[in-house]
């Protein structure tokens, strides 16, 4: 994608969260689902961002998946999230080399004519995030041509717009086998539990989806390999989940600094005779939020960056993941601190930034997971270097130049 063309989408995107931020209150106090905000992404070409070419999208990469993200989230963070997952989603099919030839074409097809969203259902109520380790409880069983398959799975985020739904499940084959199963949001035996009632990013809908005995024909089904083995995951693509999720939070930090920088700027007490940002405690704080998003702009675009260029980045990206959400919470405290009373109150959207902020916190891996991931890294790093045989390096003791004393 040429620079110009990132610029001109990137452009798009900033006008929707714009616009998204006008009714993200709204969608904030009800719950209701944005539906809205999805026809106009589709209507400006913004759900084929990283869709190929090929299959009539644009053929974006992370670093403008970063971009659009972090423009629609400062917006409405809800929207963003959902739409990750979309992006995530298309950009498998893209890359991954998983995705059969038949559910390319009809995946693609559905999301150059409309609104057609794609997310994963993986998380479920006992077992909790593939993550962990454990296998699904949800079940394929093979019927004759069919996959009939019954589970329950939380946090199906987006699943009001869900075109379709990759679920994790297990066969019940004598050597059972583990694969995500290309599911019809509207197929019958589907039920939607609505659960989903948190303090943040509530428009997001994710609530429960339950499937009792789902047919779907025995190709329709990705990656799929002996349970054994057990979840298997692209590190490198996992760089998206790692990038997109936290820049939905940093957004939200953003537009608490936004909204910070225009109330202490307009906000003159008859006490003070000056705006309350011309007080050195303002704008310390302000200075402080600064950083922190400073560091979040560097840290997310260097994962994208070296993502796209094809450089190694490790465990780099949940890293990042684990300081750009802190960073996001912290600002956003800080935010409320220094808005006072006003930042507090339902009549402004401070509270609502930091509410959205702290929901970060809920993505898997959790920080002390990662930490403890780094953690072994880091120390099997230290074993095997401890383990190689060191060879001295000679020490040359040259004899000392004789001093001669000047007449």
């Amino acid at each position: 994608m040429s620079t110009a063309d990132l610029a001109a989408h990137i452009e798009k995107a900033e006008h929707l969260g714009r616009r998204f931020a006008l009714t993200a209150g709204h969608y904030d106090e009800t719950g209701e689902f944005p539906f809205a905000n999805f026809d106009a992404l589709h209507e400006v070409g913004l759900l084929g961002l990283v869709t190929a070419p090929e299959h009539g999208g644009l053929g974006g990469g992370l670093t403008e998946a970063l971009a659009v993200i972090s423009a629609v989230a400062q917006g409405e963070p809800s929207t963003a999230l959902v739409l990750a997952m979309h992006y995530s989603q298309h950009f498998s099919i893209r890359a991954s080399g998983k995705w059969p030839a038949h559910l390319i074409e009809r995946v693609t097809r559905a999301n150059r004519e409309g609104v057609a969203l794609l997310n994963a259902a993986q998380v479920e109520p006992r077992v909790g995030s593939p993550s962990h380790g454990s296998l699904p409880e949800t079940v394929a069983r093979k019927v004759g041509n069919q996959w009939r398959i019954t589970g329950h799975k939380t946090y199906a985020t987006g699943i009001p717009l869900l075109k379709w739904v990759s679920v994790l499940a297990v066969t019940d084959e004598a050597e059972p086998r583990l694969g995500s199963f290309l599911v019809p949001a509207d197929a019958d035996g589907i039920r939607v539990e609505k659960t989903w009632n948190a303090t943040g990013m509530r428009a997001t809908n994710s609530h429960d989806l339950i499937l009792d005995d789902v047919a779907i024909p025995l190709e329709d089904v990705l990656d799929i390999a002996p349970a054994s083995e057990g979840l298997k995951r692209d590190e490198r693509l996992g760089a998206w989940y790692f990038t997109l999720v936290p820049a939905i939070y940093d957004g939200a930090a953003r537009a608490a600094r936004d909204w910070l920088i225009d109330f202490t700027s307009t906000r003159a007490p008859a006490s003070l005779g000056a705006p309350l940002s011309s007080v050195p405690r303002i704008q310390d704080g302000i200075g402080q939020i600064e950083v922190w998003l400073a560091t979040n702009r560097r840290l997310l675009r260097s994962i994208a960056e070296d993502f796209d260029a094809g450089r190694s980045f490790g465990s780099d990206s949940a890293a990042v993941k684990h300081v750009v959400i802190e960073n996001a919470i912290q600002a956003t405290t800080l935010a409320l601190d220094l808005g006072g009373n006003p930042g507090i109150s339902r009549d402004n959207p401070l509270e609502r930034h930091h509410r959205d902020a702290l929901s970060g916190k809920a993505h898997a891996p959790q920080n002390n997971m990662i930490r403890v991931n780094l953690a072994k890294g880091a120390l099997a790093r230290y074993a095997a270097r401890e383990q190689r045989p060191v060879e001295p390096v000679a020490v040359r003791n040259p004899s000392r130049p004789r001093l001669v004393a000047s007449a």
